[in-house]
């Protein structure tokens, strides 16, 4: 008979299956560009062990190639990332509530983590939330170790295979719309991006990321508001 904590690991890796066929091909392809820029073979799973970025991985390859100091990385990888601190703070609830283990999703939040953990319920069990941030960070490791073995002894091109993780997207966006309350932040979103790239087509992403953090404070103002005025309705 399973236990509990079985289940948990059957259904969190059933439901890292979709985050693996975007990660694994993604992971070969930094593994591949790791090595053909000159990168020693266990560098890259090991740089994906311990950074996990995936485009923070993808933008360092060039800044180590052309000589760039920690420290300009760094600050790099801190901009690029910094998303993360926003989009974060509503799943600390979902995570585990203390321990390595609650370190560790921290340390191991991705966009696609995140797109599959909103999917998640409040009450969802916390071990499975757990392992399946662990499935998600195993998948890329082993698809950069693989690039990087297939890149130190072949040449191979890699065109079309950058589009993986917008179809990942896509496929996360259409799962999270079919179980929405509301299409507002679906649309404010659409809108900030689309005002970013109008005002600031050079980085139009921290634009956009700024109007859906004030639409949202908004949009959660409005329904506060809502809620006040329905249960003081209900208490004449």
């Amino acid at each position: 008979m399973k236990t509990s904590e079985d289940n948990n690991i059957a259904q969190a890796f059933r439901d890292s299956i979709p985050v693996m066929l975007g990660y694994v091909p993604l992971g070969i392809v930094f593994g591949f560009l790791f090595t053909q820029a000159g990168g020693e073979v266990w560098l890259a799973p090991v740089a994906s062990v311990m950074i996990y970025g995936g485009a923070v991985q993808y933008m360092m390859v060039p800044m180590l190639a052309a000589g760039a100091s920690v420290i300009a990385i760094a600050f790099a990888t801190a901009v690029l990332n910094l998303r993360h601190v926003f989009y974060g703070l509503p799943l600390l609830r979902k995570m585990p509530e203390k321990g390595i283990k609650r370190w560790y999703c921290v340390f191991a939040l991705t966009d696609e983590t995140f797109s599959l953990l909103s999917l998640y319920p409040e009450n969802a069990p916390k071990e499975r939330v757990f392992w399946l941030s662990l499935f998600n960070h195993c998948w890329w490791i082993a698809g950069s170790a693989l690039g990087a073995i297939i890149g130190a002894s072949a040449q191979i091109d890699l065109v079309g295979l950058d589009f993986v993780l917008t179809s990942l997207f896509a496929m996360l966006m259409c799962e999270l719309w079919r179980q929405r309350f509301s299409a507002w932040p679906l649309w404010s979103a659409l809108a900030g991006y689309g005002l970013a790239r109008w005002l600031l087509p050079e980085n139009p992403l921290a634009v956009s990321i700024g109007f859906c953090m004030a639409a949202g404070l908004v949009w959660g103002r409005l329904r506060t508001g809502k809620g006040d005025s329905d249960a003081l309705g209900a208490g004449k």
